[in-house]
């Protein structure tokens, strides 16, 4: 059985790469290459699965959303993802690469009866991220 609850944040975030040209990155990276950075609303899904315990739940919600807050959201939530995400620091802060950062932040000594299924990352309403936990 799978159980996916669904959070919100906003971060900014410019896409550069230090060893190629200006015109290079902006050929590449398009409008994200703004040298000011810009903004997403951002929605996170955490799939979690595994099998009802004695409660008749998968996992106790609260705990996971406290998890969620805790390692996720405080620390992303109205954030510059390129400067005060160390996670991210000397990476592109693509939407795939925050996908790798959330994934391996709730994986760290996660504690709670059902296994980390899923992180899916919607970035915008045509660019959603999934990565298999």
């Amino acid at each position: 059985m799978k159980l996916t609850r669904h959070y919100r944040f906003s971060a900014s975030h410019r896409l550069d790469l230090a060893f190629l040209s200006a015109g290079e990155n902006q050929r590449l990276f398009g409008k994200c290459n703004n040298p000011y950075g810009h903004g997403h609303d951002y929605t996170l899904d955490i799939t979690v699965e595994g099998f009802p315990g004695w409660t008749g739940q998968l996992v106790n919600r609260a705990a996971l959303d406290g998890l969620v807050r805790e390692r996720i959201l405080d620390r992303l939530d109205h954030k510059d993802l390129n400067r005060d995400v160390p996670e991210l620091s000397g990476k592109v802060p693509t939407t795939e690469n925050l996908a790798v950062a959330v994934r391996d932040a709730l994986g760290r000594e996660w504690n709670l009866p059902a296994r980390l299924a899923r992180v899916r990352i919607s970035e915008t309403e045509r660019n959603i991220f999934e990565l298999e936990a």
